[in-house]
């Protein structure tokens, strides 16, 4: 039986245990329509599949080292006996945090992610239920989620969710070999 909680930042070796591989078989291209005035179109195509990890870019163990203050920070595991299997994180109101746009009624769904092996049976609901509940108890009004073009199981869930797309920026990874065409989309949700 899978077990969830609340935890500190002592936990981050294991939360850094926990997989963040993300199977790409699709994406969804984006098409400016009259430039961009005319809105965006979103279709779905398939890519040859490949395994992205997102941990080369995310290790809960850096989080102090990159931000001064984790008091307004949530963090949510779950376990499988020891074995860690899933981790969230929310983050609250963070001094030079850009997504949070200056916004003190804004937290972030900073992370997300499920162990290989383990996906498809509900841990991420949970963990994101717990996020949720996290942040309307902190008194924050919205959440933040970020997420690519590239990772369609993502954009699906956070559709699901109820989250709105509130954002696409195109040239947000345009720097980073091997991401320039991938596109940031940011997803809102009312809490």
């Amino acid at each position: 039986m899978i077990a969830f909680k609340e935890v500190d930042k002592s936990f981050f070796p294991q939360y850094d245990e926990v997989t963040q591989n993300v199977e790409i078989h699709s994406l969804y291209q984006i098409k400016r329509i009259d430039s961009g005035l005319g809105g965006l179109q979103f279709e779905e195509v398939p890519v040859e599949p490949y395994v992205k990890d997102l941990a080369v870019y995310e290790r809960a163990c850096d989080y102090e080292k990159l931000f001064d203050n984790l008091s307004t920070w949530r963090f949510y595991m779950a376990f499988d006996g020891e074995k860690p299997v899933g981790a969230a994180t929310v983050a609250g109101t963070t001094e030079h945090l850009d997504m949070l746009a200056g916004r003190k009624d804004l937290c972030v769904l900073w992370d997300i992610r499920v162990q290989d092996g383990y996906k498809h049976q509900g841990i991420g609901q949970k963990l994101f239920d717990m996020a949720v509940a996290g942040g309307k108890k902190d008194g924050y009004k919205q959440m933040v989620i970020e997420c690519q073009n590239t990772n369609v199981t993502a954009v699906n869930f956070y559709k699901k969710q109820g989250a709105l797309l509130g954002k696409v920026d195109m040239y947000a990874y345009y720097a980073e070999t091997g991401l320039e065409d991938e596109a940031q989309l940011l997803w809102y949700l009312d809490l």
